[in-house]
C-alpha cells in the first residue's frame, strides 16, 4: 500500500507524457533510509499500462558491486526478455562485440588501474540498442539504489544520461542520502544529469491511521496512533517495523498499548540501520559511537574530542550523518530515532562501548558538568581507574534521592560498591546509603544491606542509627531478622536513660520500633499505655525521637481505647504541630499519629498536614508514594467522602503492586474500609480475590478481609455464615486486646445480623455493648453510629428519639455519611410529610456529596421528592464535572480530550468515575441526569 505519494507519482507521468512526445529526463527519487524509495518506485510500471511503454528494471546491491556490468545486465534482460524471439535474435547478432562484452560470463576488461571497464563500442552499441527499441516505443528505465551500481554499469549510465535526446526515454534512479560522494565522478555526473529530484515527505498522522489499519484490521485508537506517528517519525520502514513488532507481541491498537507503541524497538530495524551504519567510512561511525555514548550532553567540542576528529573531520562527518537521515536536524546532535541509538551501541563491541563511557566521564568530569552526568557514563562501565569515581558516584546518588528518584540513587551506589578499594566503615557508609535509597521500593534489599553493614561499624551509636535505617511496619508485623537486629543492637547500646544527646535519641526510637513490635501482643500493648501514662499528662515532644516514641504509645492507647478520644486527639495534634511535615515520616512511626486522629474522629484539621506532606514527596512511583496515598484515604474514609478516598485508595494499591510488604497490607485496608462503606459488591470481590489474602498474617489485613468476606456473604443472602465471620473475627480481635469501637466497629454489623437471623436478644445485648464502648471512647461518630444501631433494634418513639440523639451527636463528627445514614433512618421514621421530607433531602444530599450512590438510591425509594433535590455534581471533582459538561455538548472523547489538551484515555477514567459516582451505567444516563445538575 503506497500512501501519500500522489505528487512524485504525477512528476514522472508528466515525464513520460513528455518522453512520448520525444523530450527525455531523469529523475532523482532521493531521501532518508526507510522513507520509502524502492517501493515508489516499484510503483512506477503502474503508470506505463496500457500505454505501449516498455519498462527496464535493475536493482543493484552491496554484495554486487563486484559483479560487473550487473545492473547492464538486469536492464537488457528485461528488455530482450519482453522482445519476440525473432526481433530478440536479431538485436543479439548486430550487437554481437556489445554481448560478448557485457552479456558473456568471460572475465571483464580491465584498465590499467586493474578496474573492470566497459569499452567506448559497447557503451555506443548499448545505446543503439535502447534507440531501436525506443523507435518503437517510449521508455521507462528504473534503477534502485544508485550508491551500490557496479562500476562498470554506472559509467554506462553516466554515458547515457548525457545521451538521451532521441531516445524517448525517462530513466528514473533512487539515491539514499548520505551517499552522494563528492569523490565518485561517475555518481557525481548521475546527479548532476538529474533534471529533476523527487524526496517524497514523512506519512501524515492519517496515513499513519491507514497503515495500522492495514496491519491489524480494524482502525486504531487515536491516542495510538498518535503515538504510533511520533515513535515512527512518519518513516513508512520505521512506522512498519514498529507496528510489525507490536503485533509479533500480541498488542492491539488500542488505547492501553498506548505505552508498548511508545517504547517499542524492532530488532529487525535495528539490524538493518546497523548493517547501513558498518558501509560508513570510520569518521562517520566513530562521530555516531560519540552521539549514542554522550547522549543529551552531545556537544560539538565534547563529540570531536571523544570521536578523535578534528573540526573539518568533525563537520564531515555530521554531514555524513545528516545525509543518511539518522540525524533529527542539521542543528540537533540527536539521533532520529531510538532506533538508531540501538543499531549505533549493537555495532560496537563491549570493550569498545566501555572504553567510550569511561572517556566520556572523564571529560565531562574535567569541565564540572553535574555529578549525575559524569555518573550516568560510569555507569555503563564495570571497571574505572578514575580516582574521583566513587565520589561523583555517591554525589550522584544523593543529588538522585532529593529529587525523588531512589531507583536512580540505588543504582548509583551499587555500582560504587563494585570499586574494590572500599572496606571498613567506608564501605558500610556505602552499604548504609545504598539500604535508604531501598528502603522506599526494596525492604528486603534495605535489610540485607544493614546487615551487612552494621558488622563494619565501629561504635554502638552508629550501629543502632544504622538499624533505623530500616522502615518500620505500621499496621503488619516486620520479618522476624528485623526485630532480631533491633533487639541486638538496642541491648548494645544500653537504655535511653543512661544515655545523652544523639545516642539518646537513638535509643528512644529503638524502644519506639521495638515496643510498636508487640502491638498485636496484648501484654505489650497494656505495657506501652502503661509507659505512655508514666510519661505524665504532657510528654516531652521537643525531639523527633520523642515523638516518635509517643506517637508508638499513643497508637497502643488507640488500639485498646484505653484513652479517651479527646485525650488521644490532644496529644496526636500536639505531635504535628512539632513534627514538620516531610516524606521522611513513612520511614517512622509517625503514621501512626494519622491512624489515631481518624479512630478519635478529629481529622478536619489533619488535612493541611498531610497536603503539606504530599507537597513535599519526592518518592516517584514507590511504596512511600503508596503509603501517602493511604494516609488521604483514611482521612477522607473518615469523613465520609467515600467516593474521593476510594480514588486514593485504588493508585495506593497500583503503586503498592510491586512493592507488597507494608504498602500492600496498607493500600488494601484503605480499599476495604472504602469497600464496605460503598457496599461494592464488585470491589468487594476484587479484594478477596486479591494477593492480600496470601501475603500477609497481620492481625489489621486479616481483620479486614473477613469484615469483607462477611459482606459478601450478607449481600449474597448468607445472614448465618456472615454472622459466624463477624463473631470470630470480633474475638480474635478481643483476644489481641484491640477493643477500639471506630477503627474495629464489628458489633453494630453483627447486631444487625443476629437481627435478621431471628435473635434480638442478642442483637440487643451486641448493640448495648458497642454503646457502652462507644460512650467510654467518646469520639462522636462511634457514639452517633451505636445510638442508631440501638435504635433500629427498637419500635415508635423511642427510637425516634434515640436517632435524634444519634444526629446532634453525628453533626459534632467529621463523617458526614454516618450523619447521612442516620437521618435516611431517622426519615423512614418520621411519619410522611414535611420533617421527613426535608430530613430525606439533608440525607440525599449528604449521600451525594461523599459519593455513595447505593444510599441515594435508597433515599429515592423511601421518598422520590426528597431524592430529586439531591445535587448529585456535588460527588464530582472539579475535571469530572467539566468532562461531564462538555459531553453534554455532544463532543466525543477525542473532542474533549483536544478541548482540555489531555489524552482520550484520562476523559475515558474521569467519564469512569463520574458514571460510578452518579449511580449511571453511561454516557446516555449521564446526558439525561445532567439537566438536573448545576454545571
Amino acid at each position: 500500500m503506497l500512501l501519500e505519494r500522489e505528487t512524485e507519482l504525477a512528476q514522472v507521468a508528466e515525464a513520460l507524457r513528455a518522453a512520448a512526445e520525444g523530450s527525455s529526463s531523469v529523475l532523482l527519487l532521493t531521501g532518508p533510509l526507510g522513507v520509502g524509495r524502492t517501493a515508489l518506485l516499484h510503483q512506477l510500471p503502474t503508470l506505463a499500462e496500457g500505454e505501449g511503454i516498455r519498462v527496464l528494471r535493475a536493482n543493484a546491491a552491496p554484495m554486487e558491486q563486484d559483479f560487473a556490468f550487473g545492473v547492464v545486465r538486469q536492464l537488457f534482460d528485461s528488455l530482450l526478455t519482453g522482445a519476440p524471439e525473432e526481433a530478440r535474435g536479431r538485436r543479439l547478432e548486430a550487437d554481437d562485440d556489445v554481448c560478448r562484452t557485457v552479456f558473456c560470463d568471460d572475465a571483464p576488461l580491465l584498465d590499467e588501474n586493474g578496474t573492470p571497464t566497459i569499452p567506448e563500442q559497447a557503451l555506443y552499441g548499448l545505446r543503439s540498442m535502447l534507440a531501436t527499441v525506443s523507435a518503437e516505443s517510449p521508455m521507462l528505465i528504473l534503477v534502485d539504489d544508485l550508491q551500490w551500481v557496479d562500476t562498470p554499469s554506472l559509467r554506462w549510465l553516466a554515458f547515457l544520461v548525457k545521451r538521451l535526446h532521441g531516445l524517448r526515454a525517462v530513466v528514473v534512479c533512487t539515491l539514499r542520502d548520505g551517499y552522494r560522494r563528492p569523490g565518485d565522478p561517475l555518481l557525481r555526473e548521475m546527479v548532476d544529469a538529474a533534471r529533476r529530484e523527487l524526496r517524497p515527505a514523512p506519512l501524515s498522522l492519517g496515513a499513519t491511521k491507514e497503515v495500522i489499519h492495514e496491519q491489524f484490521g480494524v482502525p486504531g485508537d487515536e491516542e495510538f496512533a498518535r503515538a504510533c506517528h511520533e515513535t515512527s517519525v512518519g518513516n513508512p520502514l520505521f512506522l512498519k517495523s514498529v507496528l510489525a513488532g507490536l503485533a509479533m507481541s500480541g498488542h492491539r491498537p488500542i488505547a492501553e498499548h498506548v505505552e508498548a507503541a511508545r517504547s517499542m524497538r524492532p530488532a529487525q530495524l535495528r539490524e538493518r540501520l546497523a548493517s547501513s551504519l558498518r558501509a560508513q567510512p570510520r569518521p562517520v561511525r566513530d562521530l555516531a559511537a560519540a552521539i549514542a555514548v554522550l547522549g543529551d550532553q552531545a556537544e560539538p567540542e565534547l563529540l570531536g574530542r571523544l570521536a578523535g576528529l578534528d573540526p573539518i573531520g568533525f563537520q564531515a562527518a555530521l554531514r555524513h550523518l545528516h545525509q543518511l537521515g539518522l540525524l533529527a536536524t542539521e542543528q540537533e546532535l540527536r539521533f532520529l530515532h531510538r532506533a538508531v541509538q540501538d543499531a549505533v551501541e549493537s555495532s560496537m563491541t563491549v570493550a569498545e562501548r566501555e572504553r567510550l563511557h569511561d572517556a566520556a566521564a572523564g571529560l565531562l568530569y574535567h569541565i564540572g558538568r553535574p555529578a549525575e552526568l559524569v555518573a550516568a557514563q560510569l555507569l555503563a562501565v564495570t571497571g574505572s581507574d578514575h580516582l574521583w569515581a566513587v565520589e561523583v558516584l555517591r554525589a550522584a546518588a544523593d543529588t538522585a534521592l532529593r529529587r525523588g528518584a531512589p531507583r536512580t540513587a540505588a543504582r548509583y551506589l551499587r555500582r560504587a560498591l563494585l570499586d574494590g578499594s572500599l572496606s571498613g566503615e567506608g564501605r558500610a557508609r556505602l552499604l548504609i546509603d545504598l539500604a535508604t535509597a531501598e528502603r522506599g521500593f526494596d525492604p528486603a534489599a534495605c535489610e540485607r544491606h544493614i546487615s551487612q553493614a552494621i558488622p563494619l561499624l565501629t561504635t554502638a551509636r552508629l550501629r543502632a542509627a544504622a538499624a533505623l535505617r530500616i522502615s518500620p511496619t505500621i499496621v503488619g508485623l516486620g520479618p522476624p531478622s528485623v526485630g532480631d537486629l533491633l533487639h541486638q543492637v538496642a541491648e548494645d547500646l544500653g537504655p535511653a536513660d543512661s544515655l545523652e544527646g544523639a545516642a539518646r535519641d537513638v535509643a528512644l526510637r529503638l524502644e519506639a520500633r521495638l515496643r510498636h513490635a508487640g502491638h498485636e501482643d496484648p501484654a505489650e500493648l497494656a505495657a506501652a499505655v502503661e509507659r505512655l501514662s508514666a510519661l505524665g499528662e504532657e510528654p516531652a515532644l521537643i525531639t523527633s525521637a520523642e515523638r516518635e516514641l509517643t506517637s508508638v504509645l499513643l497508637n497502643a492507647a488507640v488500639l485498646t481505647a484505653r484513652w479517651p478520644a479527646d485525650g488521644v486527639s490532644r496529644l496526636a495534634n500536639r505531635i504535628l504541630e512539632r513534627e514538620p511535615a516531610t516524606s521522611e515520616q513513612v520511614h517512622t512511626p509517625l503514621p501512626l499519629v494519622v491512624i489515631g486522629l481518624v479512630a478519635a474522629d478529629s481529622v478536619r484539621g489533619i488535612s493541611s498536614w498531610l497536603a503539606m506532606e504530599q507537597q513535599t514527596r519526592r518518592q516517584g512511583g514507590t511504596a512511600v508514594d503508596a503509603l501517602v496515598n493511604v494516609q488521604q484515604a483514611m482521612v477522607l474514609s473518615a469523613r465520609g467522602r467515600v467516593a474521593q478516598a476510594r480514588e486514593y485508595a485504588e493508585r495506593a494499591v497500583r503503586l503498592a503492586e510491586v512493592h507488597w510488604q507494608e504498602a500492600g497490607v496498607v493500600s488494601t485496608l484503605a480499599l476495604t474500609r472504602v469497600a464496605l462503606d460503598l457496599q461494592d459488591s464488585v470491589l468487594i470481590e476484587r479484594i478477596l480475590d486479591g494477593p492480600g489474602r496470601r501475603r500477609s498474617s497481620s492481625l489489621a489485613l486479616t481483620s479486614a478481609l473477613q469484615f469483607v468476606k462477611a459482606a459478601q456473604d450478607a449481600e449474597n443472602g448468607r445472614w448465618t455464615s456472615a454472622l459466624e465471620t463477624l463473631l470470630a473475627c470480633g474475638r480474635q480481635l478481643e483476644a489481641s486486646g484491640w477493643r477500639n469501637p471506630v477503627l474495629f466497629s464489628w458489633r453494630p454489623w453483627a447486631a444487625d445480623l443476629h437481627r435478621r437471623v431471628g435473635d434480638p436478644c442478642a442483637a440487643a445485648a451486641l448493640a448495648e455493648e458497642e454503646l457502652l464502648r462507644a460512650k467510654e471512647w467518646g469520639a462522636p461518630v462511634a457514639l452517633g453510629r451505636a445510638l442508631r444501631v440501638k435504635a433500629r433494634l427498637m419500635e415508635g418513639d423511642p427510637a425516634v428519639r434515640l436517632l435524634r440523639e444519634s444526629v446532634d451527636v453525628l453533626r459534632a463528627s467529621a463523617n458526614e455519611l454516618e450523619l447521612a445514614r442516620t437521618l435516611v433512618q431517622l426519615g423512614q421514621r418520621l411519619r410522611p410529610g414535611g420533617e421527613a421530607a426535608s430530613v430525606l433531602r439533608e440525607a440525599a444530599a449528604l449521600a451525594s456529596a461523599c459519593g455513595a450512590p447505593r444510599l441515594v438510591e435508597r433515599i429515592r425509594a423511601a421518598d422520590g421528592s426528597g431524592a430529586s433535590a439531591a445535587a448529585p455534581e456535588a460527588a464530582l471533582t472539579r475535571t469530572e464535572r467539566t468532562v461531564a459538561s462538555l459531553v453534554g455538548r455532544g463532543l466525543t472523547n477525542q473532542e474533549v480530550a483536544a478541548e482540555l489538551g489531555v489524552s482520550s484515555r484520562a476523559i475515558e477514567k474521569h467519564l469512569t468515575s463520574s458514571y460510578r459516582k452518579l449511580g449511571v451505567s453511561g454516557r446516555r444516563e449521564l446526558i439525561e441526569l445532567l439537566p438536573r445538575m448545576d454545571l
